[in-house]
């Protein structure tokens, strides 16, 4: 690549808020798990193409704390496209060479689908070129109390000293221990908010927010964000 070109490069670690499947199901008189449906489809598309671009970490918000809310036809929706989706994984790995990680707590997770998160990324722990990031039954504030009931054990065990508490050793309690904050966060659909969204890793990501709904977005929209991402003066708190 020209040295002109470097700054264009794409971010380590992509996350994406994928909303407006309801909505763009809705304008289109289908029920709410066809729009799923396709913004599965549209996962699938822009993971690969992240993956072309050089990308080494995505993560996307598949199903939030807060989505137990919605009626149980749509919940059953998309843990279904989420076990079909981890059946391609497992059926591809060998090939495909991604490794899974999901984020969130699986214990509300019914056993076959929890079981097939767990021998996702059982098997695919070795590959490092790149890694898929799932954010299910996730959500920011809830990682966080569960990372603090972690240390809090570690304390007791013995294993931590409370004095040498740092940041850098706090994150490797929560679900993305290990895994470099996301440099830009994308959020399709028109809304403006983190919902409550990678709370502790954010804090210095940049963030872009695009009117165009999940299923609808592109590659193009994707190199959007990214063009409007290397835009931005990261001054990380200085001048």
């Amino acid at each position: 690549m020209s040295e002109e070109n470097v700054s264009l490069l794409p971010p380590k670690h992509i996350a994406i808020i994928m909303d407006g499947n309801g909505r763009w199901a809705e304008k289109r008189g289908l029920p709410k798990n066809a729009g799923h449906a396709a913004g599965a489809e549209t996962f699938r598309k822009i993971a690969n193409y992240c993956r072309t671009l050089g990308v080494k970490y995505l993560t996307v918000y598949a199903f939030s704390t807060e989505n137990w809310k919605r009626s149980q036809d749509e919940i059953s929706g998309i843990m279904l496209l989420m076990e079909r989706y981890l059946r391609e994984v497992l059926r591809d790995m060998d090939k495909n060479r991604v490794r899974i990680c999901v984020f969130g707590d699986l214990t509300r997770i019914k056993p076959k689908l929890r079981k097939l998160c767990e021998e996702a990324q059982e098997k695919s722990a070795g590959y490092d070129d790149v890694q898929v990031n799932f954010c299910l039954n996730y959500g920011g504030r809830d990682e966080i109390i569960r990372a603090v009931k972690a240390y809090c054990a570690a304390v007791q065990a013995g294993r931590e000293d409370v004095s040498e508490l740092t940041e850098e050793k706090f994150a490797n309690y929560l679900d993305s221990g290990g895994v470099p904050d996301p440099e830009l966060i994308i959020r399709p659909s028109g809304e403006m908010r983190l919902s409550n969204f990678l709370t502790w890793q954010s804090v210095y990501s940049e963030f872009v927010y695009m009117d165009v709904l999940w299923p609808d977005f592109s590659p193009s929209d994707l190199d959007a964000a990214i063009a409007e991402y290397h835009r931005r003066n990261r001054r990380f708190g200085g001048r």
